[in-house]
């Protein structure tokens, strides 16, 4: 069984990447609504890493797991999600990445409620807490996704009819 040290070193991997992708794909576009989504993304990103590192030192110094204050998860990046609907390209960079991003979000997703489950105290009310974050961002990045098929196939006159 992974101890909870381990449990954080693998959420803290998890979101480095997120972040680290997050800004690869906004340095990688030229369309300011896409750069902002996944700039958005990014900072989201960069808060679940100082939680989880406030909670691994805390573990560390004194064998207590205290990630902090939490608050309410944020309505992610929903003030930019109209803008990019339309700008994104099917066979674009975006594209590409808002696939991959799905994929590193599901498992985000997976990962915390797992270590939710098999948490307990503090430990279970911050993987929860990041469960429903990064299901957030899913959320988001699937909405994106379905409306970039819808556009594709209409485009392209994939209707049976």
């Amino acid at each position: 069984m992974e101890s909870p040290e381990d449990i954080l070193k693998g959420a803290l991997l998890l979101e480095r990447r997120g972040k680290a992708l997050y800004e690869a794909s906004a340095a990688g576009t030229s369309n300011p609504g896409v750069r902002e989504l996944f700039l958005t993304l990014a900072q989201e990103e960069g808060r679940h890493i100082e939680v989880l590192a406030q909670a691994f030192v805390s573990l560390a110094r004194t064998g207590k797991f205290e990630p902090g204050v939490l608050g309410e998860v944020p309505p992610v990046a929903e003030r930019v999600l109209g803008a990019v609907r339309t700008e994104v390209e099917a066979a674009s960079h975006e594209a590409a990445a808002l696939y991959a991003a799905m994929a590193l979000e599901e498992r985000a997703v997976a990962y915390y409620t797992e270590a939710e489950a098999k948490s307990s105290g503090e430990a279970r009310r911050l993987y929860g807490w990041l469960a429903r974050w990064e299901r957030s961002h899913l959320d988001l990045l699937t909405a994106l996704d379905q409306d970039l098929k819808q556009r594709i196939w209409f485009d392209q006159k994939f209707w049976p009819f």
